[in-house]
């Protein structure tokens, strides 16, 4: 028997950033390494990654990372873990070529070169470990789940799925392999819980194809739409859809090009005309009804980028009463209110707007019922639900108690967690620590918990920033406190409470020159706490109080009966 240790590094108890480690005996596999968007309150955060400090502890166990698809939720982080950590990276066509779009954007990780392209046949060994891959469908073509076969059994992660009979090539499931796998004995099921309160059956894509071209027909404006980048299969129908009416498509967005770009040349896209594709400079010289314009926005996420077009801060696209925007991506229940605010914006500007959710239960992944198929294809011993926030994964584990999952071979784990199989059973034991690394602009990891306070404190109640110039010899102060604030109060209606600023700061800095035991960190600690404490009793609200000290030192001489000033600046302190 082997020892198991099962650990999320992500994608349980929030949405994506999907990482999960399993350690077998001495070995440890990376099941994904996906990304997330931060929410409103992470200020200023572009995108959230993993943290694995208890990997870098163990990096000569690693022994590879295995890619489910192409998305940003599974391959996300990779540039950054690539950059540290040089093991290989597994994944199909599709996922490989997309995986290599994301580490060679990377300064730092564009080097890495370790791919390996697997397929549904392919098995890989690792000592006493095999593993092995299954087809699934997802938005997204050459989507599949990994097995990791031990001697203990099968564990089994299914990534991103759902069940589709109309599939197209490229999408579809094997049913048989899964029955396969589930007849070998299934240790532990790690699934996908993102639609587990989807209870009706999600729109088959044949269907979704047929809506995105009936709109395509009765509509005689310039349609915008909204899609994901890497929703491929999405993609595929804006195309066809488009060619069939007889409109051009223009591709906005740096990253749409690239992913459109990558799938033509691997053959999982095609162009049912070969003109379709044309320059947004060629499409101005058109008649809008003639035109498509496929907006996907940074890093593929459509939403921010018609929130610009309605603001008109686009530079290319302005939204009038002749569009119609088409929201074409299904967005999670943590995005609704975004995208209900985006909507308000765009029928602000005079466009109108469509969402295929208004009509349609259209999703990439698994409804209730699927997940339970799923179930019912492994019969796992035990079972952790993965990939959604608490709720989903608590609703998954009553679905797979439903079809005879005991309730104590359940897992709804945190980040961090252990499940350990010790070879008799399976259970969650110790707890390694996790938390989120986050990426602001170049900056890896360098914004803690202290930087976003100060960074929520200036957006809601700004800054104060006080100057005062002092000479600590003759223990006067030389030039009065000059107050600047952004963010706080309108200065020039507030002239009293800046005056009485002021003064308390000239006190207080008195004060603390007249102390023998001068100390220049108790004086500016000494400025915030008053100052904080006569702010909030005058306005409520604690501005981020930033005080700068400058001391002078003046000797004086005489020279030809005339005296001159020689003066030693230099700044003790303008920041923490």
């Amino acid at each position: 028997m082997s020892n198991i240790n099962i650990i999320p590094f992500g994608g349980v108890r929030e949405n994506g950033k999907n990482m999960y480690a399993v350690e077998v005996d001495n070995q440890i596999f990376i099941l994904d390494c996906g990304l997330k968007y931060p929410e409103n309150e992470l200020l200023g955060i572009d995108v959230v990654i993993p943290d694995w400090d208890y990997l870098r502890e163990n990096a000569d166990r690693i022994v590879g990372v295995f890619l489910t698809h192409g998305h940003a939720d599974a391959i996300g982080a990779l540039p950054y873990f690539v950059d540290e950590f040089k093991v290989p990276v597994f994944g199909s066509e599709m996922t490989i070529a997309l995986a290599k779009l994301s580490v060679n954007a990377n300064s730092e990780s564009k080097k890495y070169d370790d791919f390996h392209i697997v397929d549904a046949d392919t098995e890989i060994d690792f000592d006493d470990v095999t593993v092995s891959f299954f087809k699934t469908t997802h938005s997204i073509p050459e989507s599949m789940g990994v097995v990791l076969a031990t001697k203990s059994g099968n564990i089994v992660y299914t990534g991103d799925f759902k069940f589709d009979q109309t599939a197209a090539k490229g999408y579809q499931t094997d049913l048989a392999r899964l029955a396969e796998i589930g007849s070998q004995g299934v240790l532990a099921l790690l699934s996908d819980s993102a639609g587990a309160e989807n209870a009706g059956q999600s729109e088959k894509e044949k269907n979704i194809a047929a809506y995105i071209l009936e709109t395509f027909k009765y509509t005689d404006q310039r349609i915008i739409v909204a899609s994901v980048a890497s929703n491929i299969m999405r993609v595929q129908q804006i195309f066809n859809a488009a060619a069939a009416v007889e409109r051009k498509v223009v591709l906005s967005g740096h990253d749409l090009e690239k992913i459109v770009k990558t799938a033509l040349a691997l053959g999982k896209l095609t162009l049912p005309d070969e003109d379709l594709l044309i320059s947004m400079s060629d499409a101005k010289k058109m008649d809008p009804s003639q035109v498509v314009i496929l907006e996907t926005g940074k890093m593929g996420e459509p939403i921010k980028s018609l929130q610009r077009m309605a603001n008109g801060e686009d530079k290319n696209i302005k939204l009038n009463e002749s569009d119609l925007v088409f929201i074409t991506t299904t967005p999670s229940h943590a995005m609704e209110t975004e995208v209900q605010k985006t909507r308000d914006m765009i029928y602000r500007s005079g466009a109108e707007v469509k969402a295929i959710s208004d009509d349609l239960q259209s999703s990439g992944h698994a409804s209730q019922n699927d997940l339970q198929l799923m179930l019912n294809f492994m019969k796992p011993e035990y079972f952790i639900p993965v990939q959604g926030e608490y709720r989903l994964l608590n609703r998954h584990a009553q679905l797979a108690q439903e079809v005879g999952v005991p309730k104590d071979h359940t897992f709804i784990t945190a980040k961090g967690d252990i499940v350990a199989f010790d070879g008799e059973q399976m259970r969650i034991g110790d707890k390694v620590d996790v938390g989120d690394t986050m990426i602001d602009g170049i900056g890896v990891g360098d914004i803690g918990n202290i930087v976003l306070r100060d960074r929520r404190v200036l957006a809601e109640d700004g800054i104060f920033v006080v100057v005062v110039t002092i000479d600590r010899r003759k223990k006067k102060i030389v030039a009065h406190p000059k107050i600047t604030s952004r963010g706080f109060v309108f200065v020039k209606t507030n002239r009293e409470l800046m005056n009485q600023s002021a003064k308390l700061v000239e006190e207080t800095v008195q004060d603390n020159l007249d102390n023998k035991e001068f100390d220049w960190g108790h004086l500016k600690q000494d400025v915030r706490d008053k100052l904080n404490r006569f702010l909030f009793e005058q306005t409520k609200r604690h501005p981020v109080i930033l005080p700068v000290i400058m001391e002078v030192n003046q000797h004086a001489r005489k020279s030809n009966k005339k005296k001159k000033v020689s003066k030693d600046s230099k700044e003790k302190d303008s920041n923490e």
